[in-house]
């Protein structure tokens, strides 16, 4: 009886096995795709100023890991003459400006959290930076630990969560600290220098940036890291091809750098004998179609801004002021946590 079975099992597998060889067809245009290829450009955030994550160059235009993904993402859908529309915004403009459809992304050091995806209507995609929030104060001040912060004014950006969670670090721990609350990063970075405030909260890396800006050795980063901050692009809920698009595009970055492709030989690679490689960059297989763009939607994308690794480096790492080592950030067989699914 149990022979019988798996006998027929075996023949309807073997029946069924063509129709899952059939290659995918093309997929139709959703609301966000075929928005942006009517516009013909990407509507993206952009910071005011996080340095290695944003900020705008002597001819206004947007540099640093946040940017260069939204470049990537224009490129995979646009091709290599891809536009983008850079829209500033603030902690507290980033959810509206998304819900509303005035933007089709945002990767603006945006925290991936619970409130935001459920209750806000928003989809993060993969995280494209570990992070942690920290505390900067003035060397001046004698202060070696968050321990020691006890009834400090600590200055903090509103609509963020650093700000929440600065309230929970205080409360856990009973601490009586005085947040001073500003709109957005610029006035509270001011007003930190100014010394209106005796330390600065911010997630960690943004805190290198910005230490980078002010007289060497007057500052100095705690050694306290309070939270988890997973720096995620976003998109709307409800439009499962574009947040398949963002999220595979990102992954297409970090596998580039796993296969050894790069910007410079993105090219050469295009007739390389291996499987995943070929697959990446669009010579076999139809991934790109079957999110509704070209096939060579990863090539486009590596060509515009390079891999993972070296958009890393250029903005955050060796080759940038910043100087981050990858850490958290570095791929899974480096000891890092950046791992990409497989593209089959």
């Amino acid at each position: 009886m149990r022979i019988s079975t798996f006998r027929l099992a075996l023949a309807t597998l073997m029946v069924l096995a063509p129709a899952w060889s059939i290659r995918a067809q093309p997929a139709p245009p959703g609301p966000t795709l075929a928005a942006v290829k009517q516009k013909g450009l990407l509507d993206c955030s952009a910071n005011q100023g996080s340095p290695g994550f944003g900020v705008p160059d002597s001819r206004g235009e947007q540099q640093g890991l946040d940017p260069d993904i939204c470049r990537a993402i224009a490129a995979a859908v646009l091709g290599p003459d891809a536009r983008i529309r850079w829209t500033v915004l603030t902690s507290q403009a980033r959810i509206p400006a998304l819900q509303s459809g005035q933007v089709d992304l945002v990767a603006r050091t945006f925290t991936w959290t619970h409130s935001r995806e459920i209750n806000a209507g928003l989809q993060f995609g993969p995280v494209a930076f570990y992070d942690g929030q920290g505390f900067l104060v003035h060397k001046s001040s004698g202060v070696t630990a968050a321990a020691q912060l006890e009834g400090a004014a600590i200055c903090v950006t509103a609509g963020s969560t650093n700000e929440l969670n600065l309230a929970d670090w205080a409360r856990t721990n009973r601490m009586d600290v005085r947040p001073v609350v500003f709109e957005n990063n610029e006035d509270t970075r001011k007003a930190y220098i100014s010394s209106r405030c005796d330390a600065y909260t911010l997630d960690a890396s943004q805190l290198a940036g910005f230490i980078t800006s002010l007289p060497r050795g007057e500052n100095v980063i705690l050694p306290d890291i309070i939270s988890k901050e997973p720096l995620t692009p976003a998109v709307r809920k409800g439009d499962p091809q574009w947040f398949d698009i963002v999220r595979w595009t990102f992954h297409a970055l970090v596998l580039a750098e796993e296969l050894g492709v790069t910007r410079s030989n993105v090219d050469s690679m295009l007739g390389s004998a291996n499987p995943d490689v070929r697959r990446l960059l669009g010579v076999s297989g139809d991934h790109g179609p079957a999110m509704g763009l070209d096939k060579r939607w990863a090539y486009n994308a590596i060509k515009a801004v390079g891999n993972y690794g070296e958009i890393f480096r250029r903005h955050l790492g060796e080759d940038s002021a910043l100087g981050l080592p990858r850490g958290l950030n570095a791929l899974w067989n480096k000891g890092g946590l950046m791992y990409a699914p497989p593209m089959r």
